[in-house]
């Protein structure tokens, strides 16, 4: 009997301002080991640089390649319009500054067969193209930088509550209602959670691999981070029983360092040792985070830290209430499916 192919697999790719990125994480897909059909939809969004017409290059050049219009530029509107304009039972997602490693298709296809899961996904292995890059990494890729989140620093594959982008049975994504739009930061988290809840499983491989190029300044860092924050506080008013001390660490942290400057400033210079303890640990623990690289990398490290901590920190603590109640609004009830007919 003739070996069946290997399902064909939609890329899907949300898409703002990455013309420095775009054509190597496209090129990373078009260049998988895979022997199934494949296709690469990228929705764009309003970019003010040269993305569009990057895109455009990468649909001449390749007929795989399809673009569609996120007037919105936000990122689960961008993937609700991939993923309608798709048209293969498997879902892969990749932002725009991601790079697969060369078997990632073919890995998550095969963990899909193997675990039944509804979705799949892996570690998002940070790696910069400069000093300050570099020491972006390190801090994202250690427990210092975001404790023990295994798509960070690896772990055990197995259940899990969400996954770094994630590789999606159709089926799955189309039974939820695709991506909340309100949700415009842990989307992920949210589409998941409602996947789990309908009875299928998230699944977590170190098996799968994706090269993730950070943010290329403290003022994109320190964004990035408080929006985070900011989501994640939505995240725990949405779903209570979805905190822990993890999250809790930095808004604890940020509320510390501020209560012993006024301290220190207002009532006694004994006030100070507490930035200055949280000083000192950043400092001792990038050490181990920076082996290996440059010494103006590792010189960065720290800073990358507290940019992390203090921004994500600030934004869970100032996530208004109106943003969840607006989020808890919106809330789309878990979708079961229906039980097959019996046969008997």
């Amino acid at each position: 009997m003739p070996q069946q192919p290997p399902p064909a697999v939609s890329v899907i790719m949300p898409v703002l301002d990455e013309e420095r990125h775009l054509r190597n994480s496209v090129r990373h897909i078009l260049e998988q080991e895979y022997a199934g059909e494949m296709e690469v939809v990228i929705a764009l969004g309003p970019s003010t640089d040269r993305t569009d017409e990057i895109a455009a290059e990468l649909v001449a050049e390749d007929p795989r390649v399809h673009t569609v219009p996120n007037p919105t530029g936000r990122t689960p509107a961008a993937l609700n319009a991939a993923i309608k304009a798709s048209r293969h039972p498997i879902v892969v997602r990749v932002d725009g500054h991601g790079m697969l490693s060369r078997n990632y298709i073919a890995t998550a296809v095969r963990l899909l067969e193997e675990t039944g899961a509804a979705n799949v996904g892996g570690i998002m292995h940070a790696e910069g193209e400069n000093a300050w890059e570099d020491a972006v990494a390190a801090a994202m890729t250690s427990r210092i930088g975001v404790g023990n989140a295994a798509f960070h620093t690896g772990g055990e594959a197995g259940p899990a509550e969400t996954v770094y982008l994630g590789v999606f049975r159709r089926d799955a994504l189309e039974q939820q209602g695709g991506y909340n739009e309100e949700f415009i930061r842990a989307q992920d988290w949210e589409l998941n959670f409602r996947i789990r809840e309908a009875g299928g499983q998230i699944w977590f491989s170190p098996e799968l691999k994706v090269q993730y190029r950070p943010r290329p300044s403290i003022k994109a860092l320190a964004k990035q981070y408080k929006d985070y924050g900011k989501w994640r506080h939505v995240v725990a008013r949405y779903h209570a029983g979805s905190i822990n001390l993890r999250y809790l660490a930095p808004p604890t942290a940020v509320a510390a360092i501020a209560a012993g400057l006024v301290a220190g400033a207002a009532v006694t210079p004994w006030g100070f040792v507490v930035p200055a303890g949280y000083l000192a640990a950043i400092t001792a623990g990038s050490l181990p985070a920076g082996k290996g690289l440059s010494l103006k990398a590792r010189a960065q490290i720290p800073v990358a830290l507290a940019t992390m901590h203090m921004s994500w920190g600030f934004g869970f603590l100032t996530s208004p209430r109106s943003l969840a109640r607006k989020v808890i609004a919106s809330r789309r009830p878990a979708v079961v499916a229906p039980a097959a007919a019996s046969t008997d």
